[in-house]
């Protein structure tokens, strides 16, 4: 007996039916599981960044294992260079404190004046008539000022007489914890979960690094003929790609560093050092990284600089420093592997920045870019490539 073929109008709503399924599925695979895949994702790139130099090293007859040991050994030890100088002037940061929360009490007392000042002239000018009745309802309505005899006889009120003291036992009081305590002790289970996961990220790196060449063969092993050589261009692109971005970021990253320390530097800014690498990388972030870039040299001058006009020059290098950057030189060492569309690029950094935080939009551009040199590369799906390419 038969089977009779099922009409199309029928096939065509479980098929979408069954797409939205599986993407609603990977969506909460993506949200619940993003710990460990961006500890995944992370040691891959890096592992993409060091191959050339385990290559090179390689080069000198050493065995691959050992080669991959010494690149993350040297890698790790950069880390800790970098990490030590940044808790050296964090740490100075951290005993001038007061002084900056003093600072930013002052402004925020400037701010609310200067902002009441403005409420009244705009109601001055804006209902003259009802203004000056106020005013005259003020003065009538306000007690006349004594007489300066009078306030002269008047008796002082007596000092308050200190209690006598009680043979109590001391009670001691509790200090209240700071909010970064607070903070701390809120969300202890995530930090210890975010250090567990990013303390295996040097041993992935480096098994990834010393198991290349098994992992490669064993990966292309899955796939048959044409789709076997699909699959190594693949990873080669993906390879490319992230060797490519990441580097060329850095590069910028470092560019602007030295600049803006330069002139942070001779404009006499504190804690140039911590300010210039924060200043420099945040002004990579797509779409909001010029505010961000400002944000650190206006903090670190708050209690330098008290007029407006400093400022504006440093979010005018800053500025300056940040669009001479990503318009000169982000084409030529970033946008010439990434290949994205302003819209894919938009709504990556929307959809991975919704799903994993400020660590989605981290990843977006990578992980976009490596479904673009996968589709690429796969004849059933250059469409889709074709959609997210400029």
């Amino acid at each position: 007996m038969s089977v009779l073929p099922q009409p199309l109008s029928e096939q065509r709503p479980r098929g979408i039916a069954g797409t939205l399924i599986a993407s609603g599925v990977a969506i909460a695979l993506l949200y619940y599981g993003r710990g460990f895949l961006v500890t995944l994702i992370t040691a891959i790139t890096i592992s993409f960044l060091l191959e050339p130099f385990v290559e090179l090293v390689m080069k000198l007859r050493a065995p691959r294992a050992f080669a991959s040991f010494l690149v993350c050994s040297f890698a790790l030890l950069l880390v800790y260079a970098f990490g030590l100088g940044m808790y050296t002037q964090a740490k100075a940061l951290w005993e001038d404190l007061p002084q900056y929360s003093q600072r930013v009490s002052e402004i925020a007392d400037e701010v609310g004046v200067a902002l009441e000042t403005a409420e009244k002239d705009a109601y001055r000018i804006l209902m003259p008539r009802r203004w000056r009745e106020l005013e005259e309802q003020k003065r009538l309505l306000s007690p006349p000022p004594e007489p300066a005899t009078r306030r002269r006889r008047t008796a002082e009120p007596p000092l308050p007489v200190a209690p006598p003291p009680q043979t109590v036992t001391e009670v001691r009081i509790r200090p209240e914890r700071s909010p970064l305590v607070d903070y701390v002790y809120r969300y202890w289970e995530q930090l210890y979960n975010f250090a567990l996961l990013a303390s295996f990220v040097p041993f992935l790196v480096y098994f990834m690094l010393s198991w290349r060449d098994h992992m490669r063969r064993s990966y292309l092993q899955l796939f048959h003929g044409p789709e076997r050589h699909a699959a190594g261009r693949s990873w080669q692109g993906i390879a490319d790609m992230a060797r490519a971005y990441v580097v060329g970021n850095f590069v910028l990253g470092m560019f602007l560093t030295a600049a803006s320390g330069l002139f942070f530097w001779l404009v006499g800014l504190p804690y140039f050092l911590l300010v210039a690498p924060l200043s420099a990388f945040f002004s990579l972030v797509p779409y909001i990284g010029l505010p961000l870039a400002i944000i650190p040299p206006f903090l670190a001058a708050l209690p330098v600089y008290s007029k407006m006009g400093p400022y504006l020059v440093i979010a005018a290098v800053v500025g300056f420093l940040h669009l001479m950057a990503l318009n000169l030189l982000y084409p030529k060492l970033v946008g010439s592997r990434v290949h994205l569309n302003p819209l894919a690029v938009t709504v990556a950094l929307m959809f991975w920045g919704s799903l994993w935080g400020a660590v989605g939009l981290v990843f977006a551009i990578p992980i976009t870019a490596g479904m673009k040199a996968v589709f690429d590369n796969v004849p059933a799906l250059q469409a889709y490539g074709k959609l997210l390419g400029d």
